[in-house]
């Protein structure tokens, strides 16, 4: 059985616990976070899966998975859930890769932090 947990963004900071089962035990654990600021944070499960270098993967975490593109760059794509999978897949938006995912690939940053990786200026 996979281990439920969550690590959440808010204000550009993660606040990630191991012991963080919901909503409600994130605000228990973090008094300073106004809870008029809950819409504001991110929620982002673990995925049960870690990657080839024994990082844990969460939703929004970004992959190399391991392949070039034509002009010899990594192929890089951010985890996502997908409702008609009933699981976790890999999608570059469009740029040829969706993929369920695996534990191949390697954690390079995320969705937050890191957006330059997905060719975006967020």
């Amino acid at each position: 059985m996979r281990e439920i947990k969550f690590r959440a963004f808010l204000n550009s900071k993660y606040y990630d616990n191991p012991r963080m089962k919901s909503w409600e035990e994130l605000l228990e654990q973090y008094d300073a976070i106004d809870i008029f600021q809950r819409d504001l944070m991110t929620l982002m499960q673990y995925t049960g899966l870690h990657d080839k270098n024994g990082r844990e993967i969460y939703e929004g975490d970004i992959l190399d998975i391991g392949l070039r593109d034509q002009d010899g760059k990594p192929v890089v794509a951010p985890v996502s859930y997908e409702a008609y999978l009933a699981g976790y897949a890999l999608d570059n938006e469009g740029h040829g890769i969706w993929q369920r995912l695996d534990v191949d690939g390697e954690v390079i940053g995320n969705i937050f932090e890191n957006p330059e990786l997905l060719g975006a200026s967020k």
